[in-house]
């Protein structure tokens, strides 16, 4: 459904993003991470046919965004980080507004617009102003604005961005409810959100693609040891020494001092958990918890973000 093929953007002379290739398939939803400057904004604006790039291809339902850019228009709900609301105006009124702008008008455009009202949750503050909204709702305003006329796919930009906790869990609710019609390409810092909402990141940094698979299968490739989370009833000194001893183990770290929290790396290819809780047992300590802790998409982004050589820097 998307598509990039060796997409590369200068600034005067200065490289935004090089030899960026991936794909987005129907019906999926991927996260596009990076650090700030990495590129993705670039990237989005390609996508979006703001831009055109200085080489390479981008297309979206098969038609190129350069050549062909109307027609990607009408494929694609954007959702921008800077929200483009018109702030004296109703919630209606604008919607209204955009649908006008998309082709739809008449009883078309009325079915639409109560569509969208009711994916979005905006009943209550149809006839509003905008301007005297929540940041919770003006976000429902920004999605309700891309899904207008029901575009295949979404491409949304840090769409919690200054939400506080509750407004966050109520736009993720309402993203999760858009997959399974649209395909999402979604750009967020938020590293626990696009774990939660996506099913495959894509990592950009310094203009370049540096991984793109599930979190578990990238967990699995970069993850050198296992990492088993322990928690005992009672000292744990004794114990910390008897596990660095057994084979098999790499290093044990007392994570809480005194109080009864270890966390075990072992060598990947055994699993040593019925063996530690053999150990605990046999030192006469009670077992409480015993867990395989696999990498957060967190620890994945900063070890591929971190682990880059040195380049020059970059722009998006």
């Amino acid at each position: 459904m998307i598509e990039a093929e060796g997409l590369t953007k200068f600034y005067g002379s200065l490289p935004a993003i090089r030899d960026v290739t991936f794909r987005v398939d129907q019906g999926e939803v991927v996260g596009f991470l990076g650090p700030n400057g990495a590129g993705k904004s670039t990237a989005i604006r390609i996508l979006t046919c703001y831009m055109p790039p200085t080489a390479g291809v981008a297309r979206v339902d098969g038609f190129d965004c350069f050549e062909r850019s109307l027609q990607v228009r009408s494929k694609i709900g954007y959702l921008p980080e800077n929200n483009p609301l018109y702030s004296d105006l109703t919630v209606i009124r604008f919607l209204r507004f955009v649908a006008g702008a998309k082709g739809l008008n008449g009883k078309n455009a009325t079915s639409e617009l109560d569509r969208v009202i009711s994916v979005c949750g905006l009943e209550k503050v149809r006839n509003r102003i905008i301007g005297h909204l929540s940041k919770g709702y003006k976000q429902r305003v920004g999605l309700a604005q891309a899904l207008v006329n029901n575009p295949p796919v979404l491409i949304l930009d840090e769409p919690t961005i200054g939400l506080d906790p509750t407004q966050i869990i109520e736009i993720r609710k309402l993203i999760l409810s858009l997959r399974e019609q649209h395909t999402i390409l979604l750009s967020s810092h938020i590293l626990p959100e696009v774990a939660q909402i996506c099913q495959r990141v894509l990592i950009i940094n310094r203009g370049q693609i540096v991984a793109t698979d599930t979190p578990g299968n990238l967990t699995s490739q970069l993850q050198k040891s296992a990492q088993i989370s322990l928690q005992v009833k009672g000292k744990v000194g004794q114990l910390a020494a008897v596990l660095e001893s057994h084979d098999g183990v790499q290093k044990v770290i007392m994570s809480g001092g005194e109080d009864g929290r270890l966390v075990v790396e072992t060598d990947r290819s055994r699993d040593l958990r019925p063996e530690i809780a053999g150990i605990v047992i046999d030192q006469g300590l009670g077992l409480l918890e015993l867990k395989l802790m696999d990498l957060s998409l967190e620890d994945i982004f900063m070890q591929l973000v971190t682990e880059e050589p040195a380049q020059e820097e970059t722009r998006s």
